[in-house]
C-alpha cells in the first residue's frame, strides 16, 4: 500500500472525534488563522505553513477564552488548559497525510488545539455573558475528583524502555506510580497494558481494566493524546465481530470515568455495544461507572431507553441497570425501582477491580435513598 493511501480525516487529540474544516471566524480580530471547534469543547486553529505555531497557539487560546485577552494571558499551560497538535494537515483536502507530499505539493500544515479545563471554561463563559474581569477567575473551584497535574518529568532524564514482563509485574502489583512513570518514558507501556486484557481469567481482566483507568487518568494530565489513542484502539478492537471483547468495554469505562472532563464525548460510542449479548453487561456497568463520576455525561445520552432493562429476565441486567440509574439519580424511574425493593436475587459484579456480591433489592434501596437525599 502506498503511503499516500493512508490519509485520514483530522481528529481531536483530546476526545478522538473527527473535526471539521477550520473556517474564517465570523469577526476576524487577529487576522491570520482559520478556526474550528470540536464537540468536546476544544478550539483549534490551522497554520497552513507550519511556521507560525506560536501565533496559532495564542489565537486558539484567545478564541477559547471568548476573546478575553486578560483571561488568556492569566492562564498557565497544563494547569488551566491542555494543548495538542496534529501535523501533516492539508488544508486543501482536509486530510492528515502520512506522506507530506501530495499532487506535487509539500504539505506543512498544523492544527493546533487548546482545551480549557472545566473550571476555566466556565469562567470564560461567565466573562462572555457578564462582561466580567479576570477577578472572576477565583470564583469557580476545579472539580475535586480529578487527579492533580503530574509533575513535569526532566526532559534530560534517561528514558526507560518498557518490557512486556515488567508491565505485567507492575500491573499485577497495582503499582500505579511506577506504571505512570514508565508510560511517560515509553508509550508502549499502554500497548502492553492493553495486551494484558487478553486473558481467560475474568477477575484479572477487571483488575487490569481498573489499573489502566487509574494510570491513564494521571497520564492524561500531561499527555491526553496518548490516552485518546488508546481509547481509539480499544474501540477499534471491539468493532471486530469475530474478536473476543475481553476487557475492552470495561477498560473504556474505567478510562472515561477517570477523566470524564476530557473523554466524556467517547461515552456515546459505548451505546453500540448494548445490543450485543457478549458485551451488554459490561456496557451497562461502564455507563454506570461513568455516571458515578459525571451523571450529566449519561444524561446527555438517550438514557430513557435504559429503563426497560429494569424488567430484564436476568438478575445481573436488572442490578446493573439499577446501579446506573441510581448514579444519575433518575427520579423518573422511581416507580420501577420501588418494585425492585423486594427483588432478593443475588448478583456479583466488580467495583474498583474487586468483586462485590449484593442483591437487586439492596441496590434499589441505595438508589432510592440517593434520590431522596
Amino acid at each position: 500500500m502506498k503511503k499516500q493511501d493512508l490519509n485520514t480525516p483530522p481528529w481531536c487529540p483530546f476526545c478522538g472525534q473527527d473535526v471539521g474544516r477550520p473556517q474564517p471566524p465570523t469577526q476576524r480580530k487577529l487576522g491570520e488563522f482559520n478556526v474550528g471547534a470540536c464537540q468536546c469543547g476544544a478550539i483549534y486553529t490551522c497554520d497552513a505553513t507550519g511556521h507560525n505555531i506560536g501565533a496559532a497557539m495564542v489565537e486558539a487560546l484567545v478564541y477559547a477564552c471568548n476573546d478575553d485577552w486578560d483571561l488568556a494571558w492569566a492562564l498557565n499551560a497544563d494547569e488551566d488548559y491542555l494543548t495538542g497538535r496534529i501535523e501533516g494537515y492539508d488544508e486543501i483536502t482536509h486530510q492528515v497525510l502520512e506522506q507530506k507530499h501530495l499532487d506535487g505539493r509539500y504539505v506543512r500544515g498544523v492544527l493546533y488545539f487548546v482545551r480549557l479545563h472545566q473550571a476555566i471554561d466556565e469562567i470564560a463563559r461567565q466573562v462572555k455573558a457578564k462582561k466580567g474581569t479576570a477577578e472572576a477567575a477565583g470564583a469557580t473551584a476545579p472539580p475535586d475528583d480529578l487527579p492533580p497535574l503530574e509533575p513535569e518529568r526532566d526532559p534530560k532524564r534517561q528514558r526507560r524502555k518498557a518490557s512486556k514482563q515488567e508491565v505485567r509485574q507492575l500491573a499485577e502489583a497495582e503499582a500505579i506510580d511506577q506504571l505512570v512513570d514508565l508510560a511517560f518514558d515509553d508509550r508502549k507501556t499502554l500497548w502492553y497494558l492493553q495486551r494484558l486484557l487478553y486473558t481467560p481469567d475474568e477477575a484479572m481482566r477487571w483488575r487490569i481494566a481498573h489499573v489502566i483507568g487509574l494510570a491513564c487518568a494521571r497520564l492524561a494530565t500531561r499527555q491526553p493524546g496518548a490516552v485518546s489513542d488508546l481509547l481509539h484502539r480499544l474501540f477499534e478492537a471491539g468493532v471486530d465481530s469475530a474478536a473476543t471483547h475481553w476487557g475492552l468495554v470495561e477498560t473504556i469505562g474505567e478510562i472515561i470515568a477517570g477523566r470524564p472532563d476530557l473523554y466524556g464525548p467517547f461515552t456515546r460510542h459505548l451505546l453500540r455495544h448494548l445490543g450485543d449479548p457478549a458485551t451488554m453487561h459490561q456496557t451497562i456497568w461502564a455507563l454506570g461507572t461513568i455516571a458515578g463520576k459525571r451523571p450529566e455525561v449519561i444524561r446527555a445520552l438517550p438514557f430513557y431507553q435504559l429503563f426497560t432493562l429494569l424488567e430484564a429476565p436476568a438478575a445481573l441486567t436488572r442490578a446493573l441497570a439499577v446501579r446506573l440509574l441510581g448514579n444519575i439519580q433518575a427520579k423518573e424511574a422511581r416507580p420501577q425501582l420501588a418494585l425492585l425493593q423486594n427483588d432478593q436475587a443475588l448478583v456479583s459484579f466488580y467495583e474498583h477491580g474487586r468483586a462485590v456480591t449484593t442483591t437487586v433489592a439492596a441496590l434499589a434501596d441505595r438508589a432510592l435513598a440517593a434520590m431522596s437525599s
